[in-house]
């Protein structure tokens, strides 16, 4: 079913998907904490609040402010936010600290990011972990959501796995906001599979992943991310999507119980899933003043 979105109606659908991304990632982290019950949370009940939200949701931040302001995204811009706004403690890996870092000291972004591990470039999952709201802005324009991920997947990540991450990531956010506008039951993982080119070890696994029946089976064969790379992180945030789609308490505690990169599954997982319950939103800690709707 074909839809055009206009500008408001974009905006609105990408601040539903970073909701559900930033309270994926702030109750995720609660996760790495001394204390925390599991038990208690598969039985519906949270630790208490706040949740502070992590690395995972300052970028996303950073995204939906880029698309509030501009209605679009432009790389040098992007780079320069992502470094400008960075704050360590809330806990970027080293390695995009790094790139972060030089380019904040002005380094082109493109020359920081393709030196990262040896010149390889990143395929770490901090691409993906972000980008489920800009999926959710292009949700009608698969085309243009192509090009878009992949121009703020590379940013800081260059190597072709991250950068595949990215764009598996946003299409399912994609597929996932224009099933609940029209109130259809998609074949997520088929339909992110459309827009994968290539023979990546994302698009491998998230081929496999359509076999896999259940979330212990997905967490064994595809990974959780417990590499922090894309390729052991995306396809099993995808089959956990694609299982409970309309089920958000679900989705996050399947994260949960699965270990590993508890917030960045989460994360992931809460971006393309969106619709968090109200009484989890109240939890997490407040979003930056400068990220807030205008």
């Amino acid at each position: 079913m074909r839809m055009v979105l206009h500008t408001r109606a974009r905006l609105d659908l990408a601040y539903a998907s970073l909701d559900g991304l930033s309270v994926g990632d702030a109750l995720g982290a609660q996760f790495f904490m001394v204390g925390r019950s599991l038990s208690d949370l598969v039985a519906g009940k949270p630790p208490r609040g706040p949740w502070e939200w992590t690395d995972d949701t300052e970028m996303a931040c950073n995204l939906v402010a880029e698309l509030r302001d501009h209605g679009d995204l432009e790389q040098n811009r992007l780079a320069a936010t992502f470094a400008d706004r960075c704050e360590p403690y809330r806990g970027y890996g080293a390695g995009a600290f790094t790139i972060l870092r030089k380019i904040r000291q002005g380094t082109p972004w493109k020359e920081a990011a393709s030196s990262a591990f040896d010149g390889q470039g990143s395929c770490g999952n901090g691409a993906a972990m972000r980008i489920a709201p800009l999926g959710a802005y292009f949700a009608d324009d698969p085309k243009t959501l192509t090009v878009k991920a992949i121009q703020a997947s590379e940013v800081t990540h260059q190597h072709p796995e991250g950068i595949a991450g990215g764009v598996a990531v946003a299409h399912a956010a994609a597929i996932a906001t224009h099933a609940r506008l029209t109130g259809t039951e998609p074949d997520l993982l088929a339909g992110v599979l459309d827009h994968l080119e290539g023979n990546s070890f994302v698009r491998k696994g998230i081929e496999k992943a359509r076999g896999i029946a259940t979330a212990e089976e997905a967490a064994y064969l595809l990974g959780n991310g417990s590499r922090v790379t894309a390729q052991d992180t995306v396809p099993f945030t995808l089959w956990v999507a694609a299982h409970h789609l309309g089920d958000y308490r679900k989705a996050i505690t399947t994260c949960v119980q699965a270990g590993g990169d508890v917030d960045t599954t989460a994360a992931i997982v809460g971006g393309i899933v969106a619709t968090p319950p109200p009484e989890w939103v109240a939890e997490r800690e407040e979003l930056p003043d400068w990220a807030s709707r205008q």
